[in-house]
This record gives C-alpha cells, structure tokens and sequence, in this order.
C-alpha cells in the first residue's frame, strides 16, 4: 500500500481540532491555578492542597500532549516534504512515527481526563461530610 502527498494532510485538521481542544483545556487550567491559589491563601484548607497537587499533574500532562501533538503535526509536514522531493520510503517511515506521536498524545489525554474526574470527586468530596 502505498501513501501519496494527500494522506498525511488528511490528519492537518484532525490534529488542529485536538490542538485547539488541548489549548482551550490549559487555558481553563490556568485560570483554575489563579483562582485555587487565592482559596489557599486565605484558606489553607486539605481540599484545595489535594486540589492544587492535581491541578500540577493535570498540567504536565497537558504540556505533553500538546508536545506529541505538535510533533505528530511537524512530523506530517516532513513526511509531506519527503514525497515531495521522492524519498518515499523515509516518508513512509516519517509518517508512521507522527501517527505514533499522535495515538501517544491521544493516551495521554485520556490520562489526563481520568485524573480531571479525581479532581472534581475531591471538589465534592467535602459535601459528604
């Protein structure tokens, strides 16, 4: 089976979408960091430390699935170069890692949206009692 220049550009608007949704999901980190932090100042309560600890993990897995994901993104641009100028079999290659790079950034996510769901269990977990 062979690829053509088309097929790593099918995934251009893929991996722009899941970049956008990553991009919205560390925006709303963010303000979630600014706001946590003034809770605990004035609060120095073991939810919002529990909180705050997630949230830090929560963000080092966004860093790395917005890295796989650029990678995977870069990667089809190389791939797409490389048939461009008939080095088809790197290409081939090329292209197979960034779709690699693109399942990691995929696992990552769901990683990430497992520890999210901890986070909102610890955000009501002081109503239980």
């Amino acid at each position: 089976m062979e690829i053509d220049l088309t097929t790593p550009a099918l995934l251009f608007s893929a991996i722009s979408l899941i970049m956008l949704a990553y991009t919205n999901r560390f925006l709303s980190y963010a303000q979630l960091v600014r706001t946590l932090k003034d809770q605990y100042r004035e609060n120095h309560s073991a939810v919002a430390a529990a909180q705050i600890a997630n949230l830090r993990k929560r963000l080092y897995l966004t860093r790395a699935m917005q890295v796989t994901g650029i990678g995977s993104l870069l990667l089809c641009v190389v791939s797409m170069f490389l048939m461009y100028i008939q080095l088809y079999m790197v290409s081939v290659y090329i292209f197979g890692l960034a779709l690699v790079l693109l399942i990691v950034s995929l696992g990552i996510s769901v990683r990430e949206i497992y520890i999210s769901v901890k986070a909102l269990e610890l955000h009501l977990s002081d109503m239980d009692s």
